[in-house]
């Protein structure tokens, strides 16, 4: 019941859109059913489900989008926590990385062209850079508020830093950490797609947007746009799936 609820207002556009589609004609925005059906040609009608085209522009699309991700969680990661648990750093830092925070990530896409000519390399950098500042700055925020009194007994009893780091603060932070990575994963797919979409990138669901749209291919175009919202949907529901995991064991002491 829950779940017919939750996908009854999606599907109730859905099908208005259909009809107002059929009726209309436009040729700019053709039914729902007419985009499926392009989406399951493109990609999904291959003999081991995805097509070659698939194989040649999602795969790695999303390579790209995981490694930027992953950089960007063990930096933000580890220099949140160094930060988090260093007050005075914090003040000296908090400054510059407010500042860097606040600058738009696609601006800084023609820097990295400059410095590294377009290539994967290139954007899987811009996604990193991009897409680390939720993660450090909300690991840094609850590094912070560790219970100091869980410090204290720790330090009583003796216990070494790897020991409090690994037992006490990465635990008590993972709540924020996940908030954080929540944040940078509609980070990490916006950069995906904004890289792909820059003259002279092969590949990638980007390069597939912009190639189709200089064809006028509207299906393709309205596939590519309708593909990445439910990529962005499924990531983002994988990612409530580990956080609820996580969270559990930590809280019945699995970690």
């Amino acid at each position: 019941m829950r779940i017919a609820v939750r996908w009854a207002v999606p599907l109730l556009v859905a099908g208005l859109w259909e009809l107002a589609a059929r009726r209309t004609q436009d040729v700019f925005f053709p039914p729902p059913s007419a985009t499926v059906k392009r989406m399951y040609e493109l990609w999904f009608s291959g003999p081991f489900v995805l097509t070659p085209d698939a194989v040649d522009n999602l795969l790695p699309s999303l390579g790209r989008m995981a490694a930027g991700l992953a950089v960007a969680t063990l930096a933000g990661v580890g220099l949140g926590l160094a930060l988090g648990r260093s007050a005075r750093l914090m003040d000296y830092l908090d400054p510059l990385l407010q500042f860097a925070r606040a600058i738009p990530p696609p601006t800084l896409v023609p820097v990295f062209i400059v410095l590294m000519h377009l290539g994967s390399a290139m954007q899987i950098v811009s996604i990193a850079v991009s897409a680390v500042w939720p993660i450090l700055l909300n690991t840094a925020d609850g590094a912070r508020t560790v219970d100091p009194v869980q410090i204290a007994t720790a330090r009583v009893f003796r216990i070494g830093p790897a020991d409090r780091l690994r037992r006490i603060i990465l635990p008590s932070s993972l709540p924020k950490i996940f908030a954080g990575l929540r944040l940078s994963l509609s980070l990490a797919l916006i950069l995906m797609v904004f890289s792909e979409l820059l003259p002279g990138a092969a590949d990638g669901i980007g390069f597939q947007l912009t190639d189709a749209q200089s064809r006028s291919d509207l299906p393709t175009v309205w596939s590519a746009i309708v593909l990445l919202g439910v990529l962005g949907y499924l990531l983002n529901t994988l990612l409530l799936v580990v956080e609820r995991r996580a969270l559990r064991r930590h809280r019945t002491g699995g970690l």
